[in-house]
């Protein structure tokens, strides 16, 4: 028996010493590592993190699709005009697709490793390269979203109070004033949200964000029958920045009560599918309403029907309180990724994480006030960022982090990705392009201003 317990010592001993060399080599495995593995009898669930995750099925439904809503969901019904409906159909049908597979791509990937982080992933594939490449796409593409977001917030606060209170559009009263409201939202309601610890804690704002685009939907679709020159360059990127969600998949994913890679796709699919089915809608009635006169934000053209009219300015209510409570949401992983690239080997602090925050809200802050117009926010940022973060990035990764014993490159599960990356790469030159020669030869499509 002494035997049979100095064995048993010793090879706890030597488990116990592995263990803390591997937290002492690698920072993060204390975090994406631990709890992952099956433990010898293989009983032990696979996990991403070392607790539990606590939010329910529809709750992370509802934190997905409020990340993939966004302010995109106003230019939809321009875009639309420019395009007709089959091609704008067959362009949404085509990226919302496309999205679904990267997401894919992407839970495949982080089973195979045990990461949770988009930023891991990069640096899993191609080192500390891959990983900076992964952060800075993350934190441009989620700037310019926030960014986008509290631009209607700064533009559109203003005149929906100036209706409430039938005040003169011209009296300087501060109120009025779009840039002392935006701040005043960001520090009042949506610092506050971005505090939060964990991102499964926002479920029911995320589910309240949504229920304020139904309602909006409904609105457009009621005026839809009360009422009876766009370029490449802004309505591909413009589809592309509405679906883009991935930054978000993997927190989610860890904090997803009893998670597996089918699940979550599940919820991936669901959120896509509901989203996709809002825009085409709203898309669709905006452009049926107005035609070739709808506005590069629709809520501007019904505005200037009636300005004063009891739904609309429910709705731009609606819209205000939805893209508010979108912004904590994509705040979360562009912390994450500030850390990551800046704090790699640093533990949860909260002093730290409120200081991110704050000046993450005070940069937005800054560019919202001096921002051109909201179209060429998705322009620029959807024919750079996006493409990485939903063709190039996910693709790569798949790529080089999928062993080659289990799937050669000739193999078709890796030939798709390495043509979906393509497909990323010809879409961002393309974007780009046409963007350059818009501005070149004088387009008012990048220079307007509202």
């Amino acid at each position: 028996m002494c035997t049979v317990f100095r064995g048993s010592w010793r090879r706890n001993k030597l488990t116990v010493v592995v263990h803390f060399l591997v937290r002492f080599d690698d920072p993060e495995a204390g975090l994406e590592n631990e709890g992952f593995l099956p433990s010898a009898d293989g009983k032990k669930p696979i996990r991403f993190t070392d607790f539990e995750g606590k939010t329910s099925f529809g709750m992370s439904v509802f934190n997905l699709g409020n990340a993939i809503m966004g302010s995109g969901i106003l230019g939809l019904a321009y875009a639309m005009a420019n395009t007709g409906i089959l091609l704008f159909l067959f362009l949404l049908t085509a990226v919302a697709a496309l999205s679904s597979y990267s997401i894919h791509l992407l839970l495949k990937s982080s089973g195979i490793v045990g990461i949770r982080a988009y930023e891991q992933l990069g640096y899993r594939a191609f080192g500390t390269p891959g990983k900076m490449a992964a952060g800075i796409a993350i934190t441009l593409q989620n700037i310019g979203a926030m960014s986008s977001y509290l631009y209607i917030v700064k533009s559109e606060l203003p005149l929906v109070i100036q209706a409430f209170l039938k005040a003169d559009p011209n009296a300087d009263l501060w109120y009025l004033n779009g840039n002392y409201l935006v701040i005043m939202v960001s520090a009042s309601v949506i610092l506050p949200l971005a505090l939060m610890k964990q991102l499964g804690y926002l479920g029911y704002t995320s589910g309240f964000s949504l229920s304020c685009m139904v309602f909006f939907l409904s609105a457009v679709s009621f005026h839809g029958h009360e009422y009876t020159t766009f370029i490449l360059a802004y309505t591909i990127p413009i589809l592309a920045f509405a679906f883009v969600c991935h930054p978000e998949v993997l927190p989610i994913y860890t904090e997803l009560r009893n998670p597996t890679k089918k699940r979550m796709q599940q919820v991936s699919n669901i959120s896509i599918l509901v989203m996709y089915t809002m825009y085409f809608l709203a898309a669709l009635f905006g452009y049926l309403t107005f035609k070739d006169n709808v506005e590069p934000e629709l809520l501007h053209t019904y505005s200037r029907i009636d300005p004063y009219d009891t739904l609309i300015l429910c709705v731009r209510v609606a819209v205000l309180t939805a893209v508010t409570l979108t912004v904590p949401i994509v705040l979360f992983p562009v912390r994450r990724a500030i850390q990551q690239m800046l704090f790699p080997t640093k533990s949860f602090n909260w002093l730290r994480h409120i200081a991110i925050a704050v000046i993450l809200l005070t940069l937005i802050n800054m560019l919202v006030i001096f921002a051109p117009n909201i179209l060429g926010i998705f322009g620029i940022i959807g024919a750079t960022s996006a493409p990485c973060l939903i063709f190039i990035f996910p693709a790569v990764f798949y790529i080089r982090i999928v062993p080659k014993d289990d799937e050669p490159m000739s193999s078709t599960p890796k030939i798709l990705a390495a043509c979906f990356a393509a497909l990323g790469v010809s879409f961002m030159v393309m974007s780009l392009s046409f963007i350059i020669i818009d501005w070149t030869t004088g387009g008012g499509l990048a220079a307007g201003a509202h």
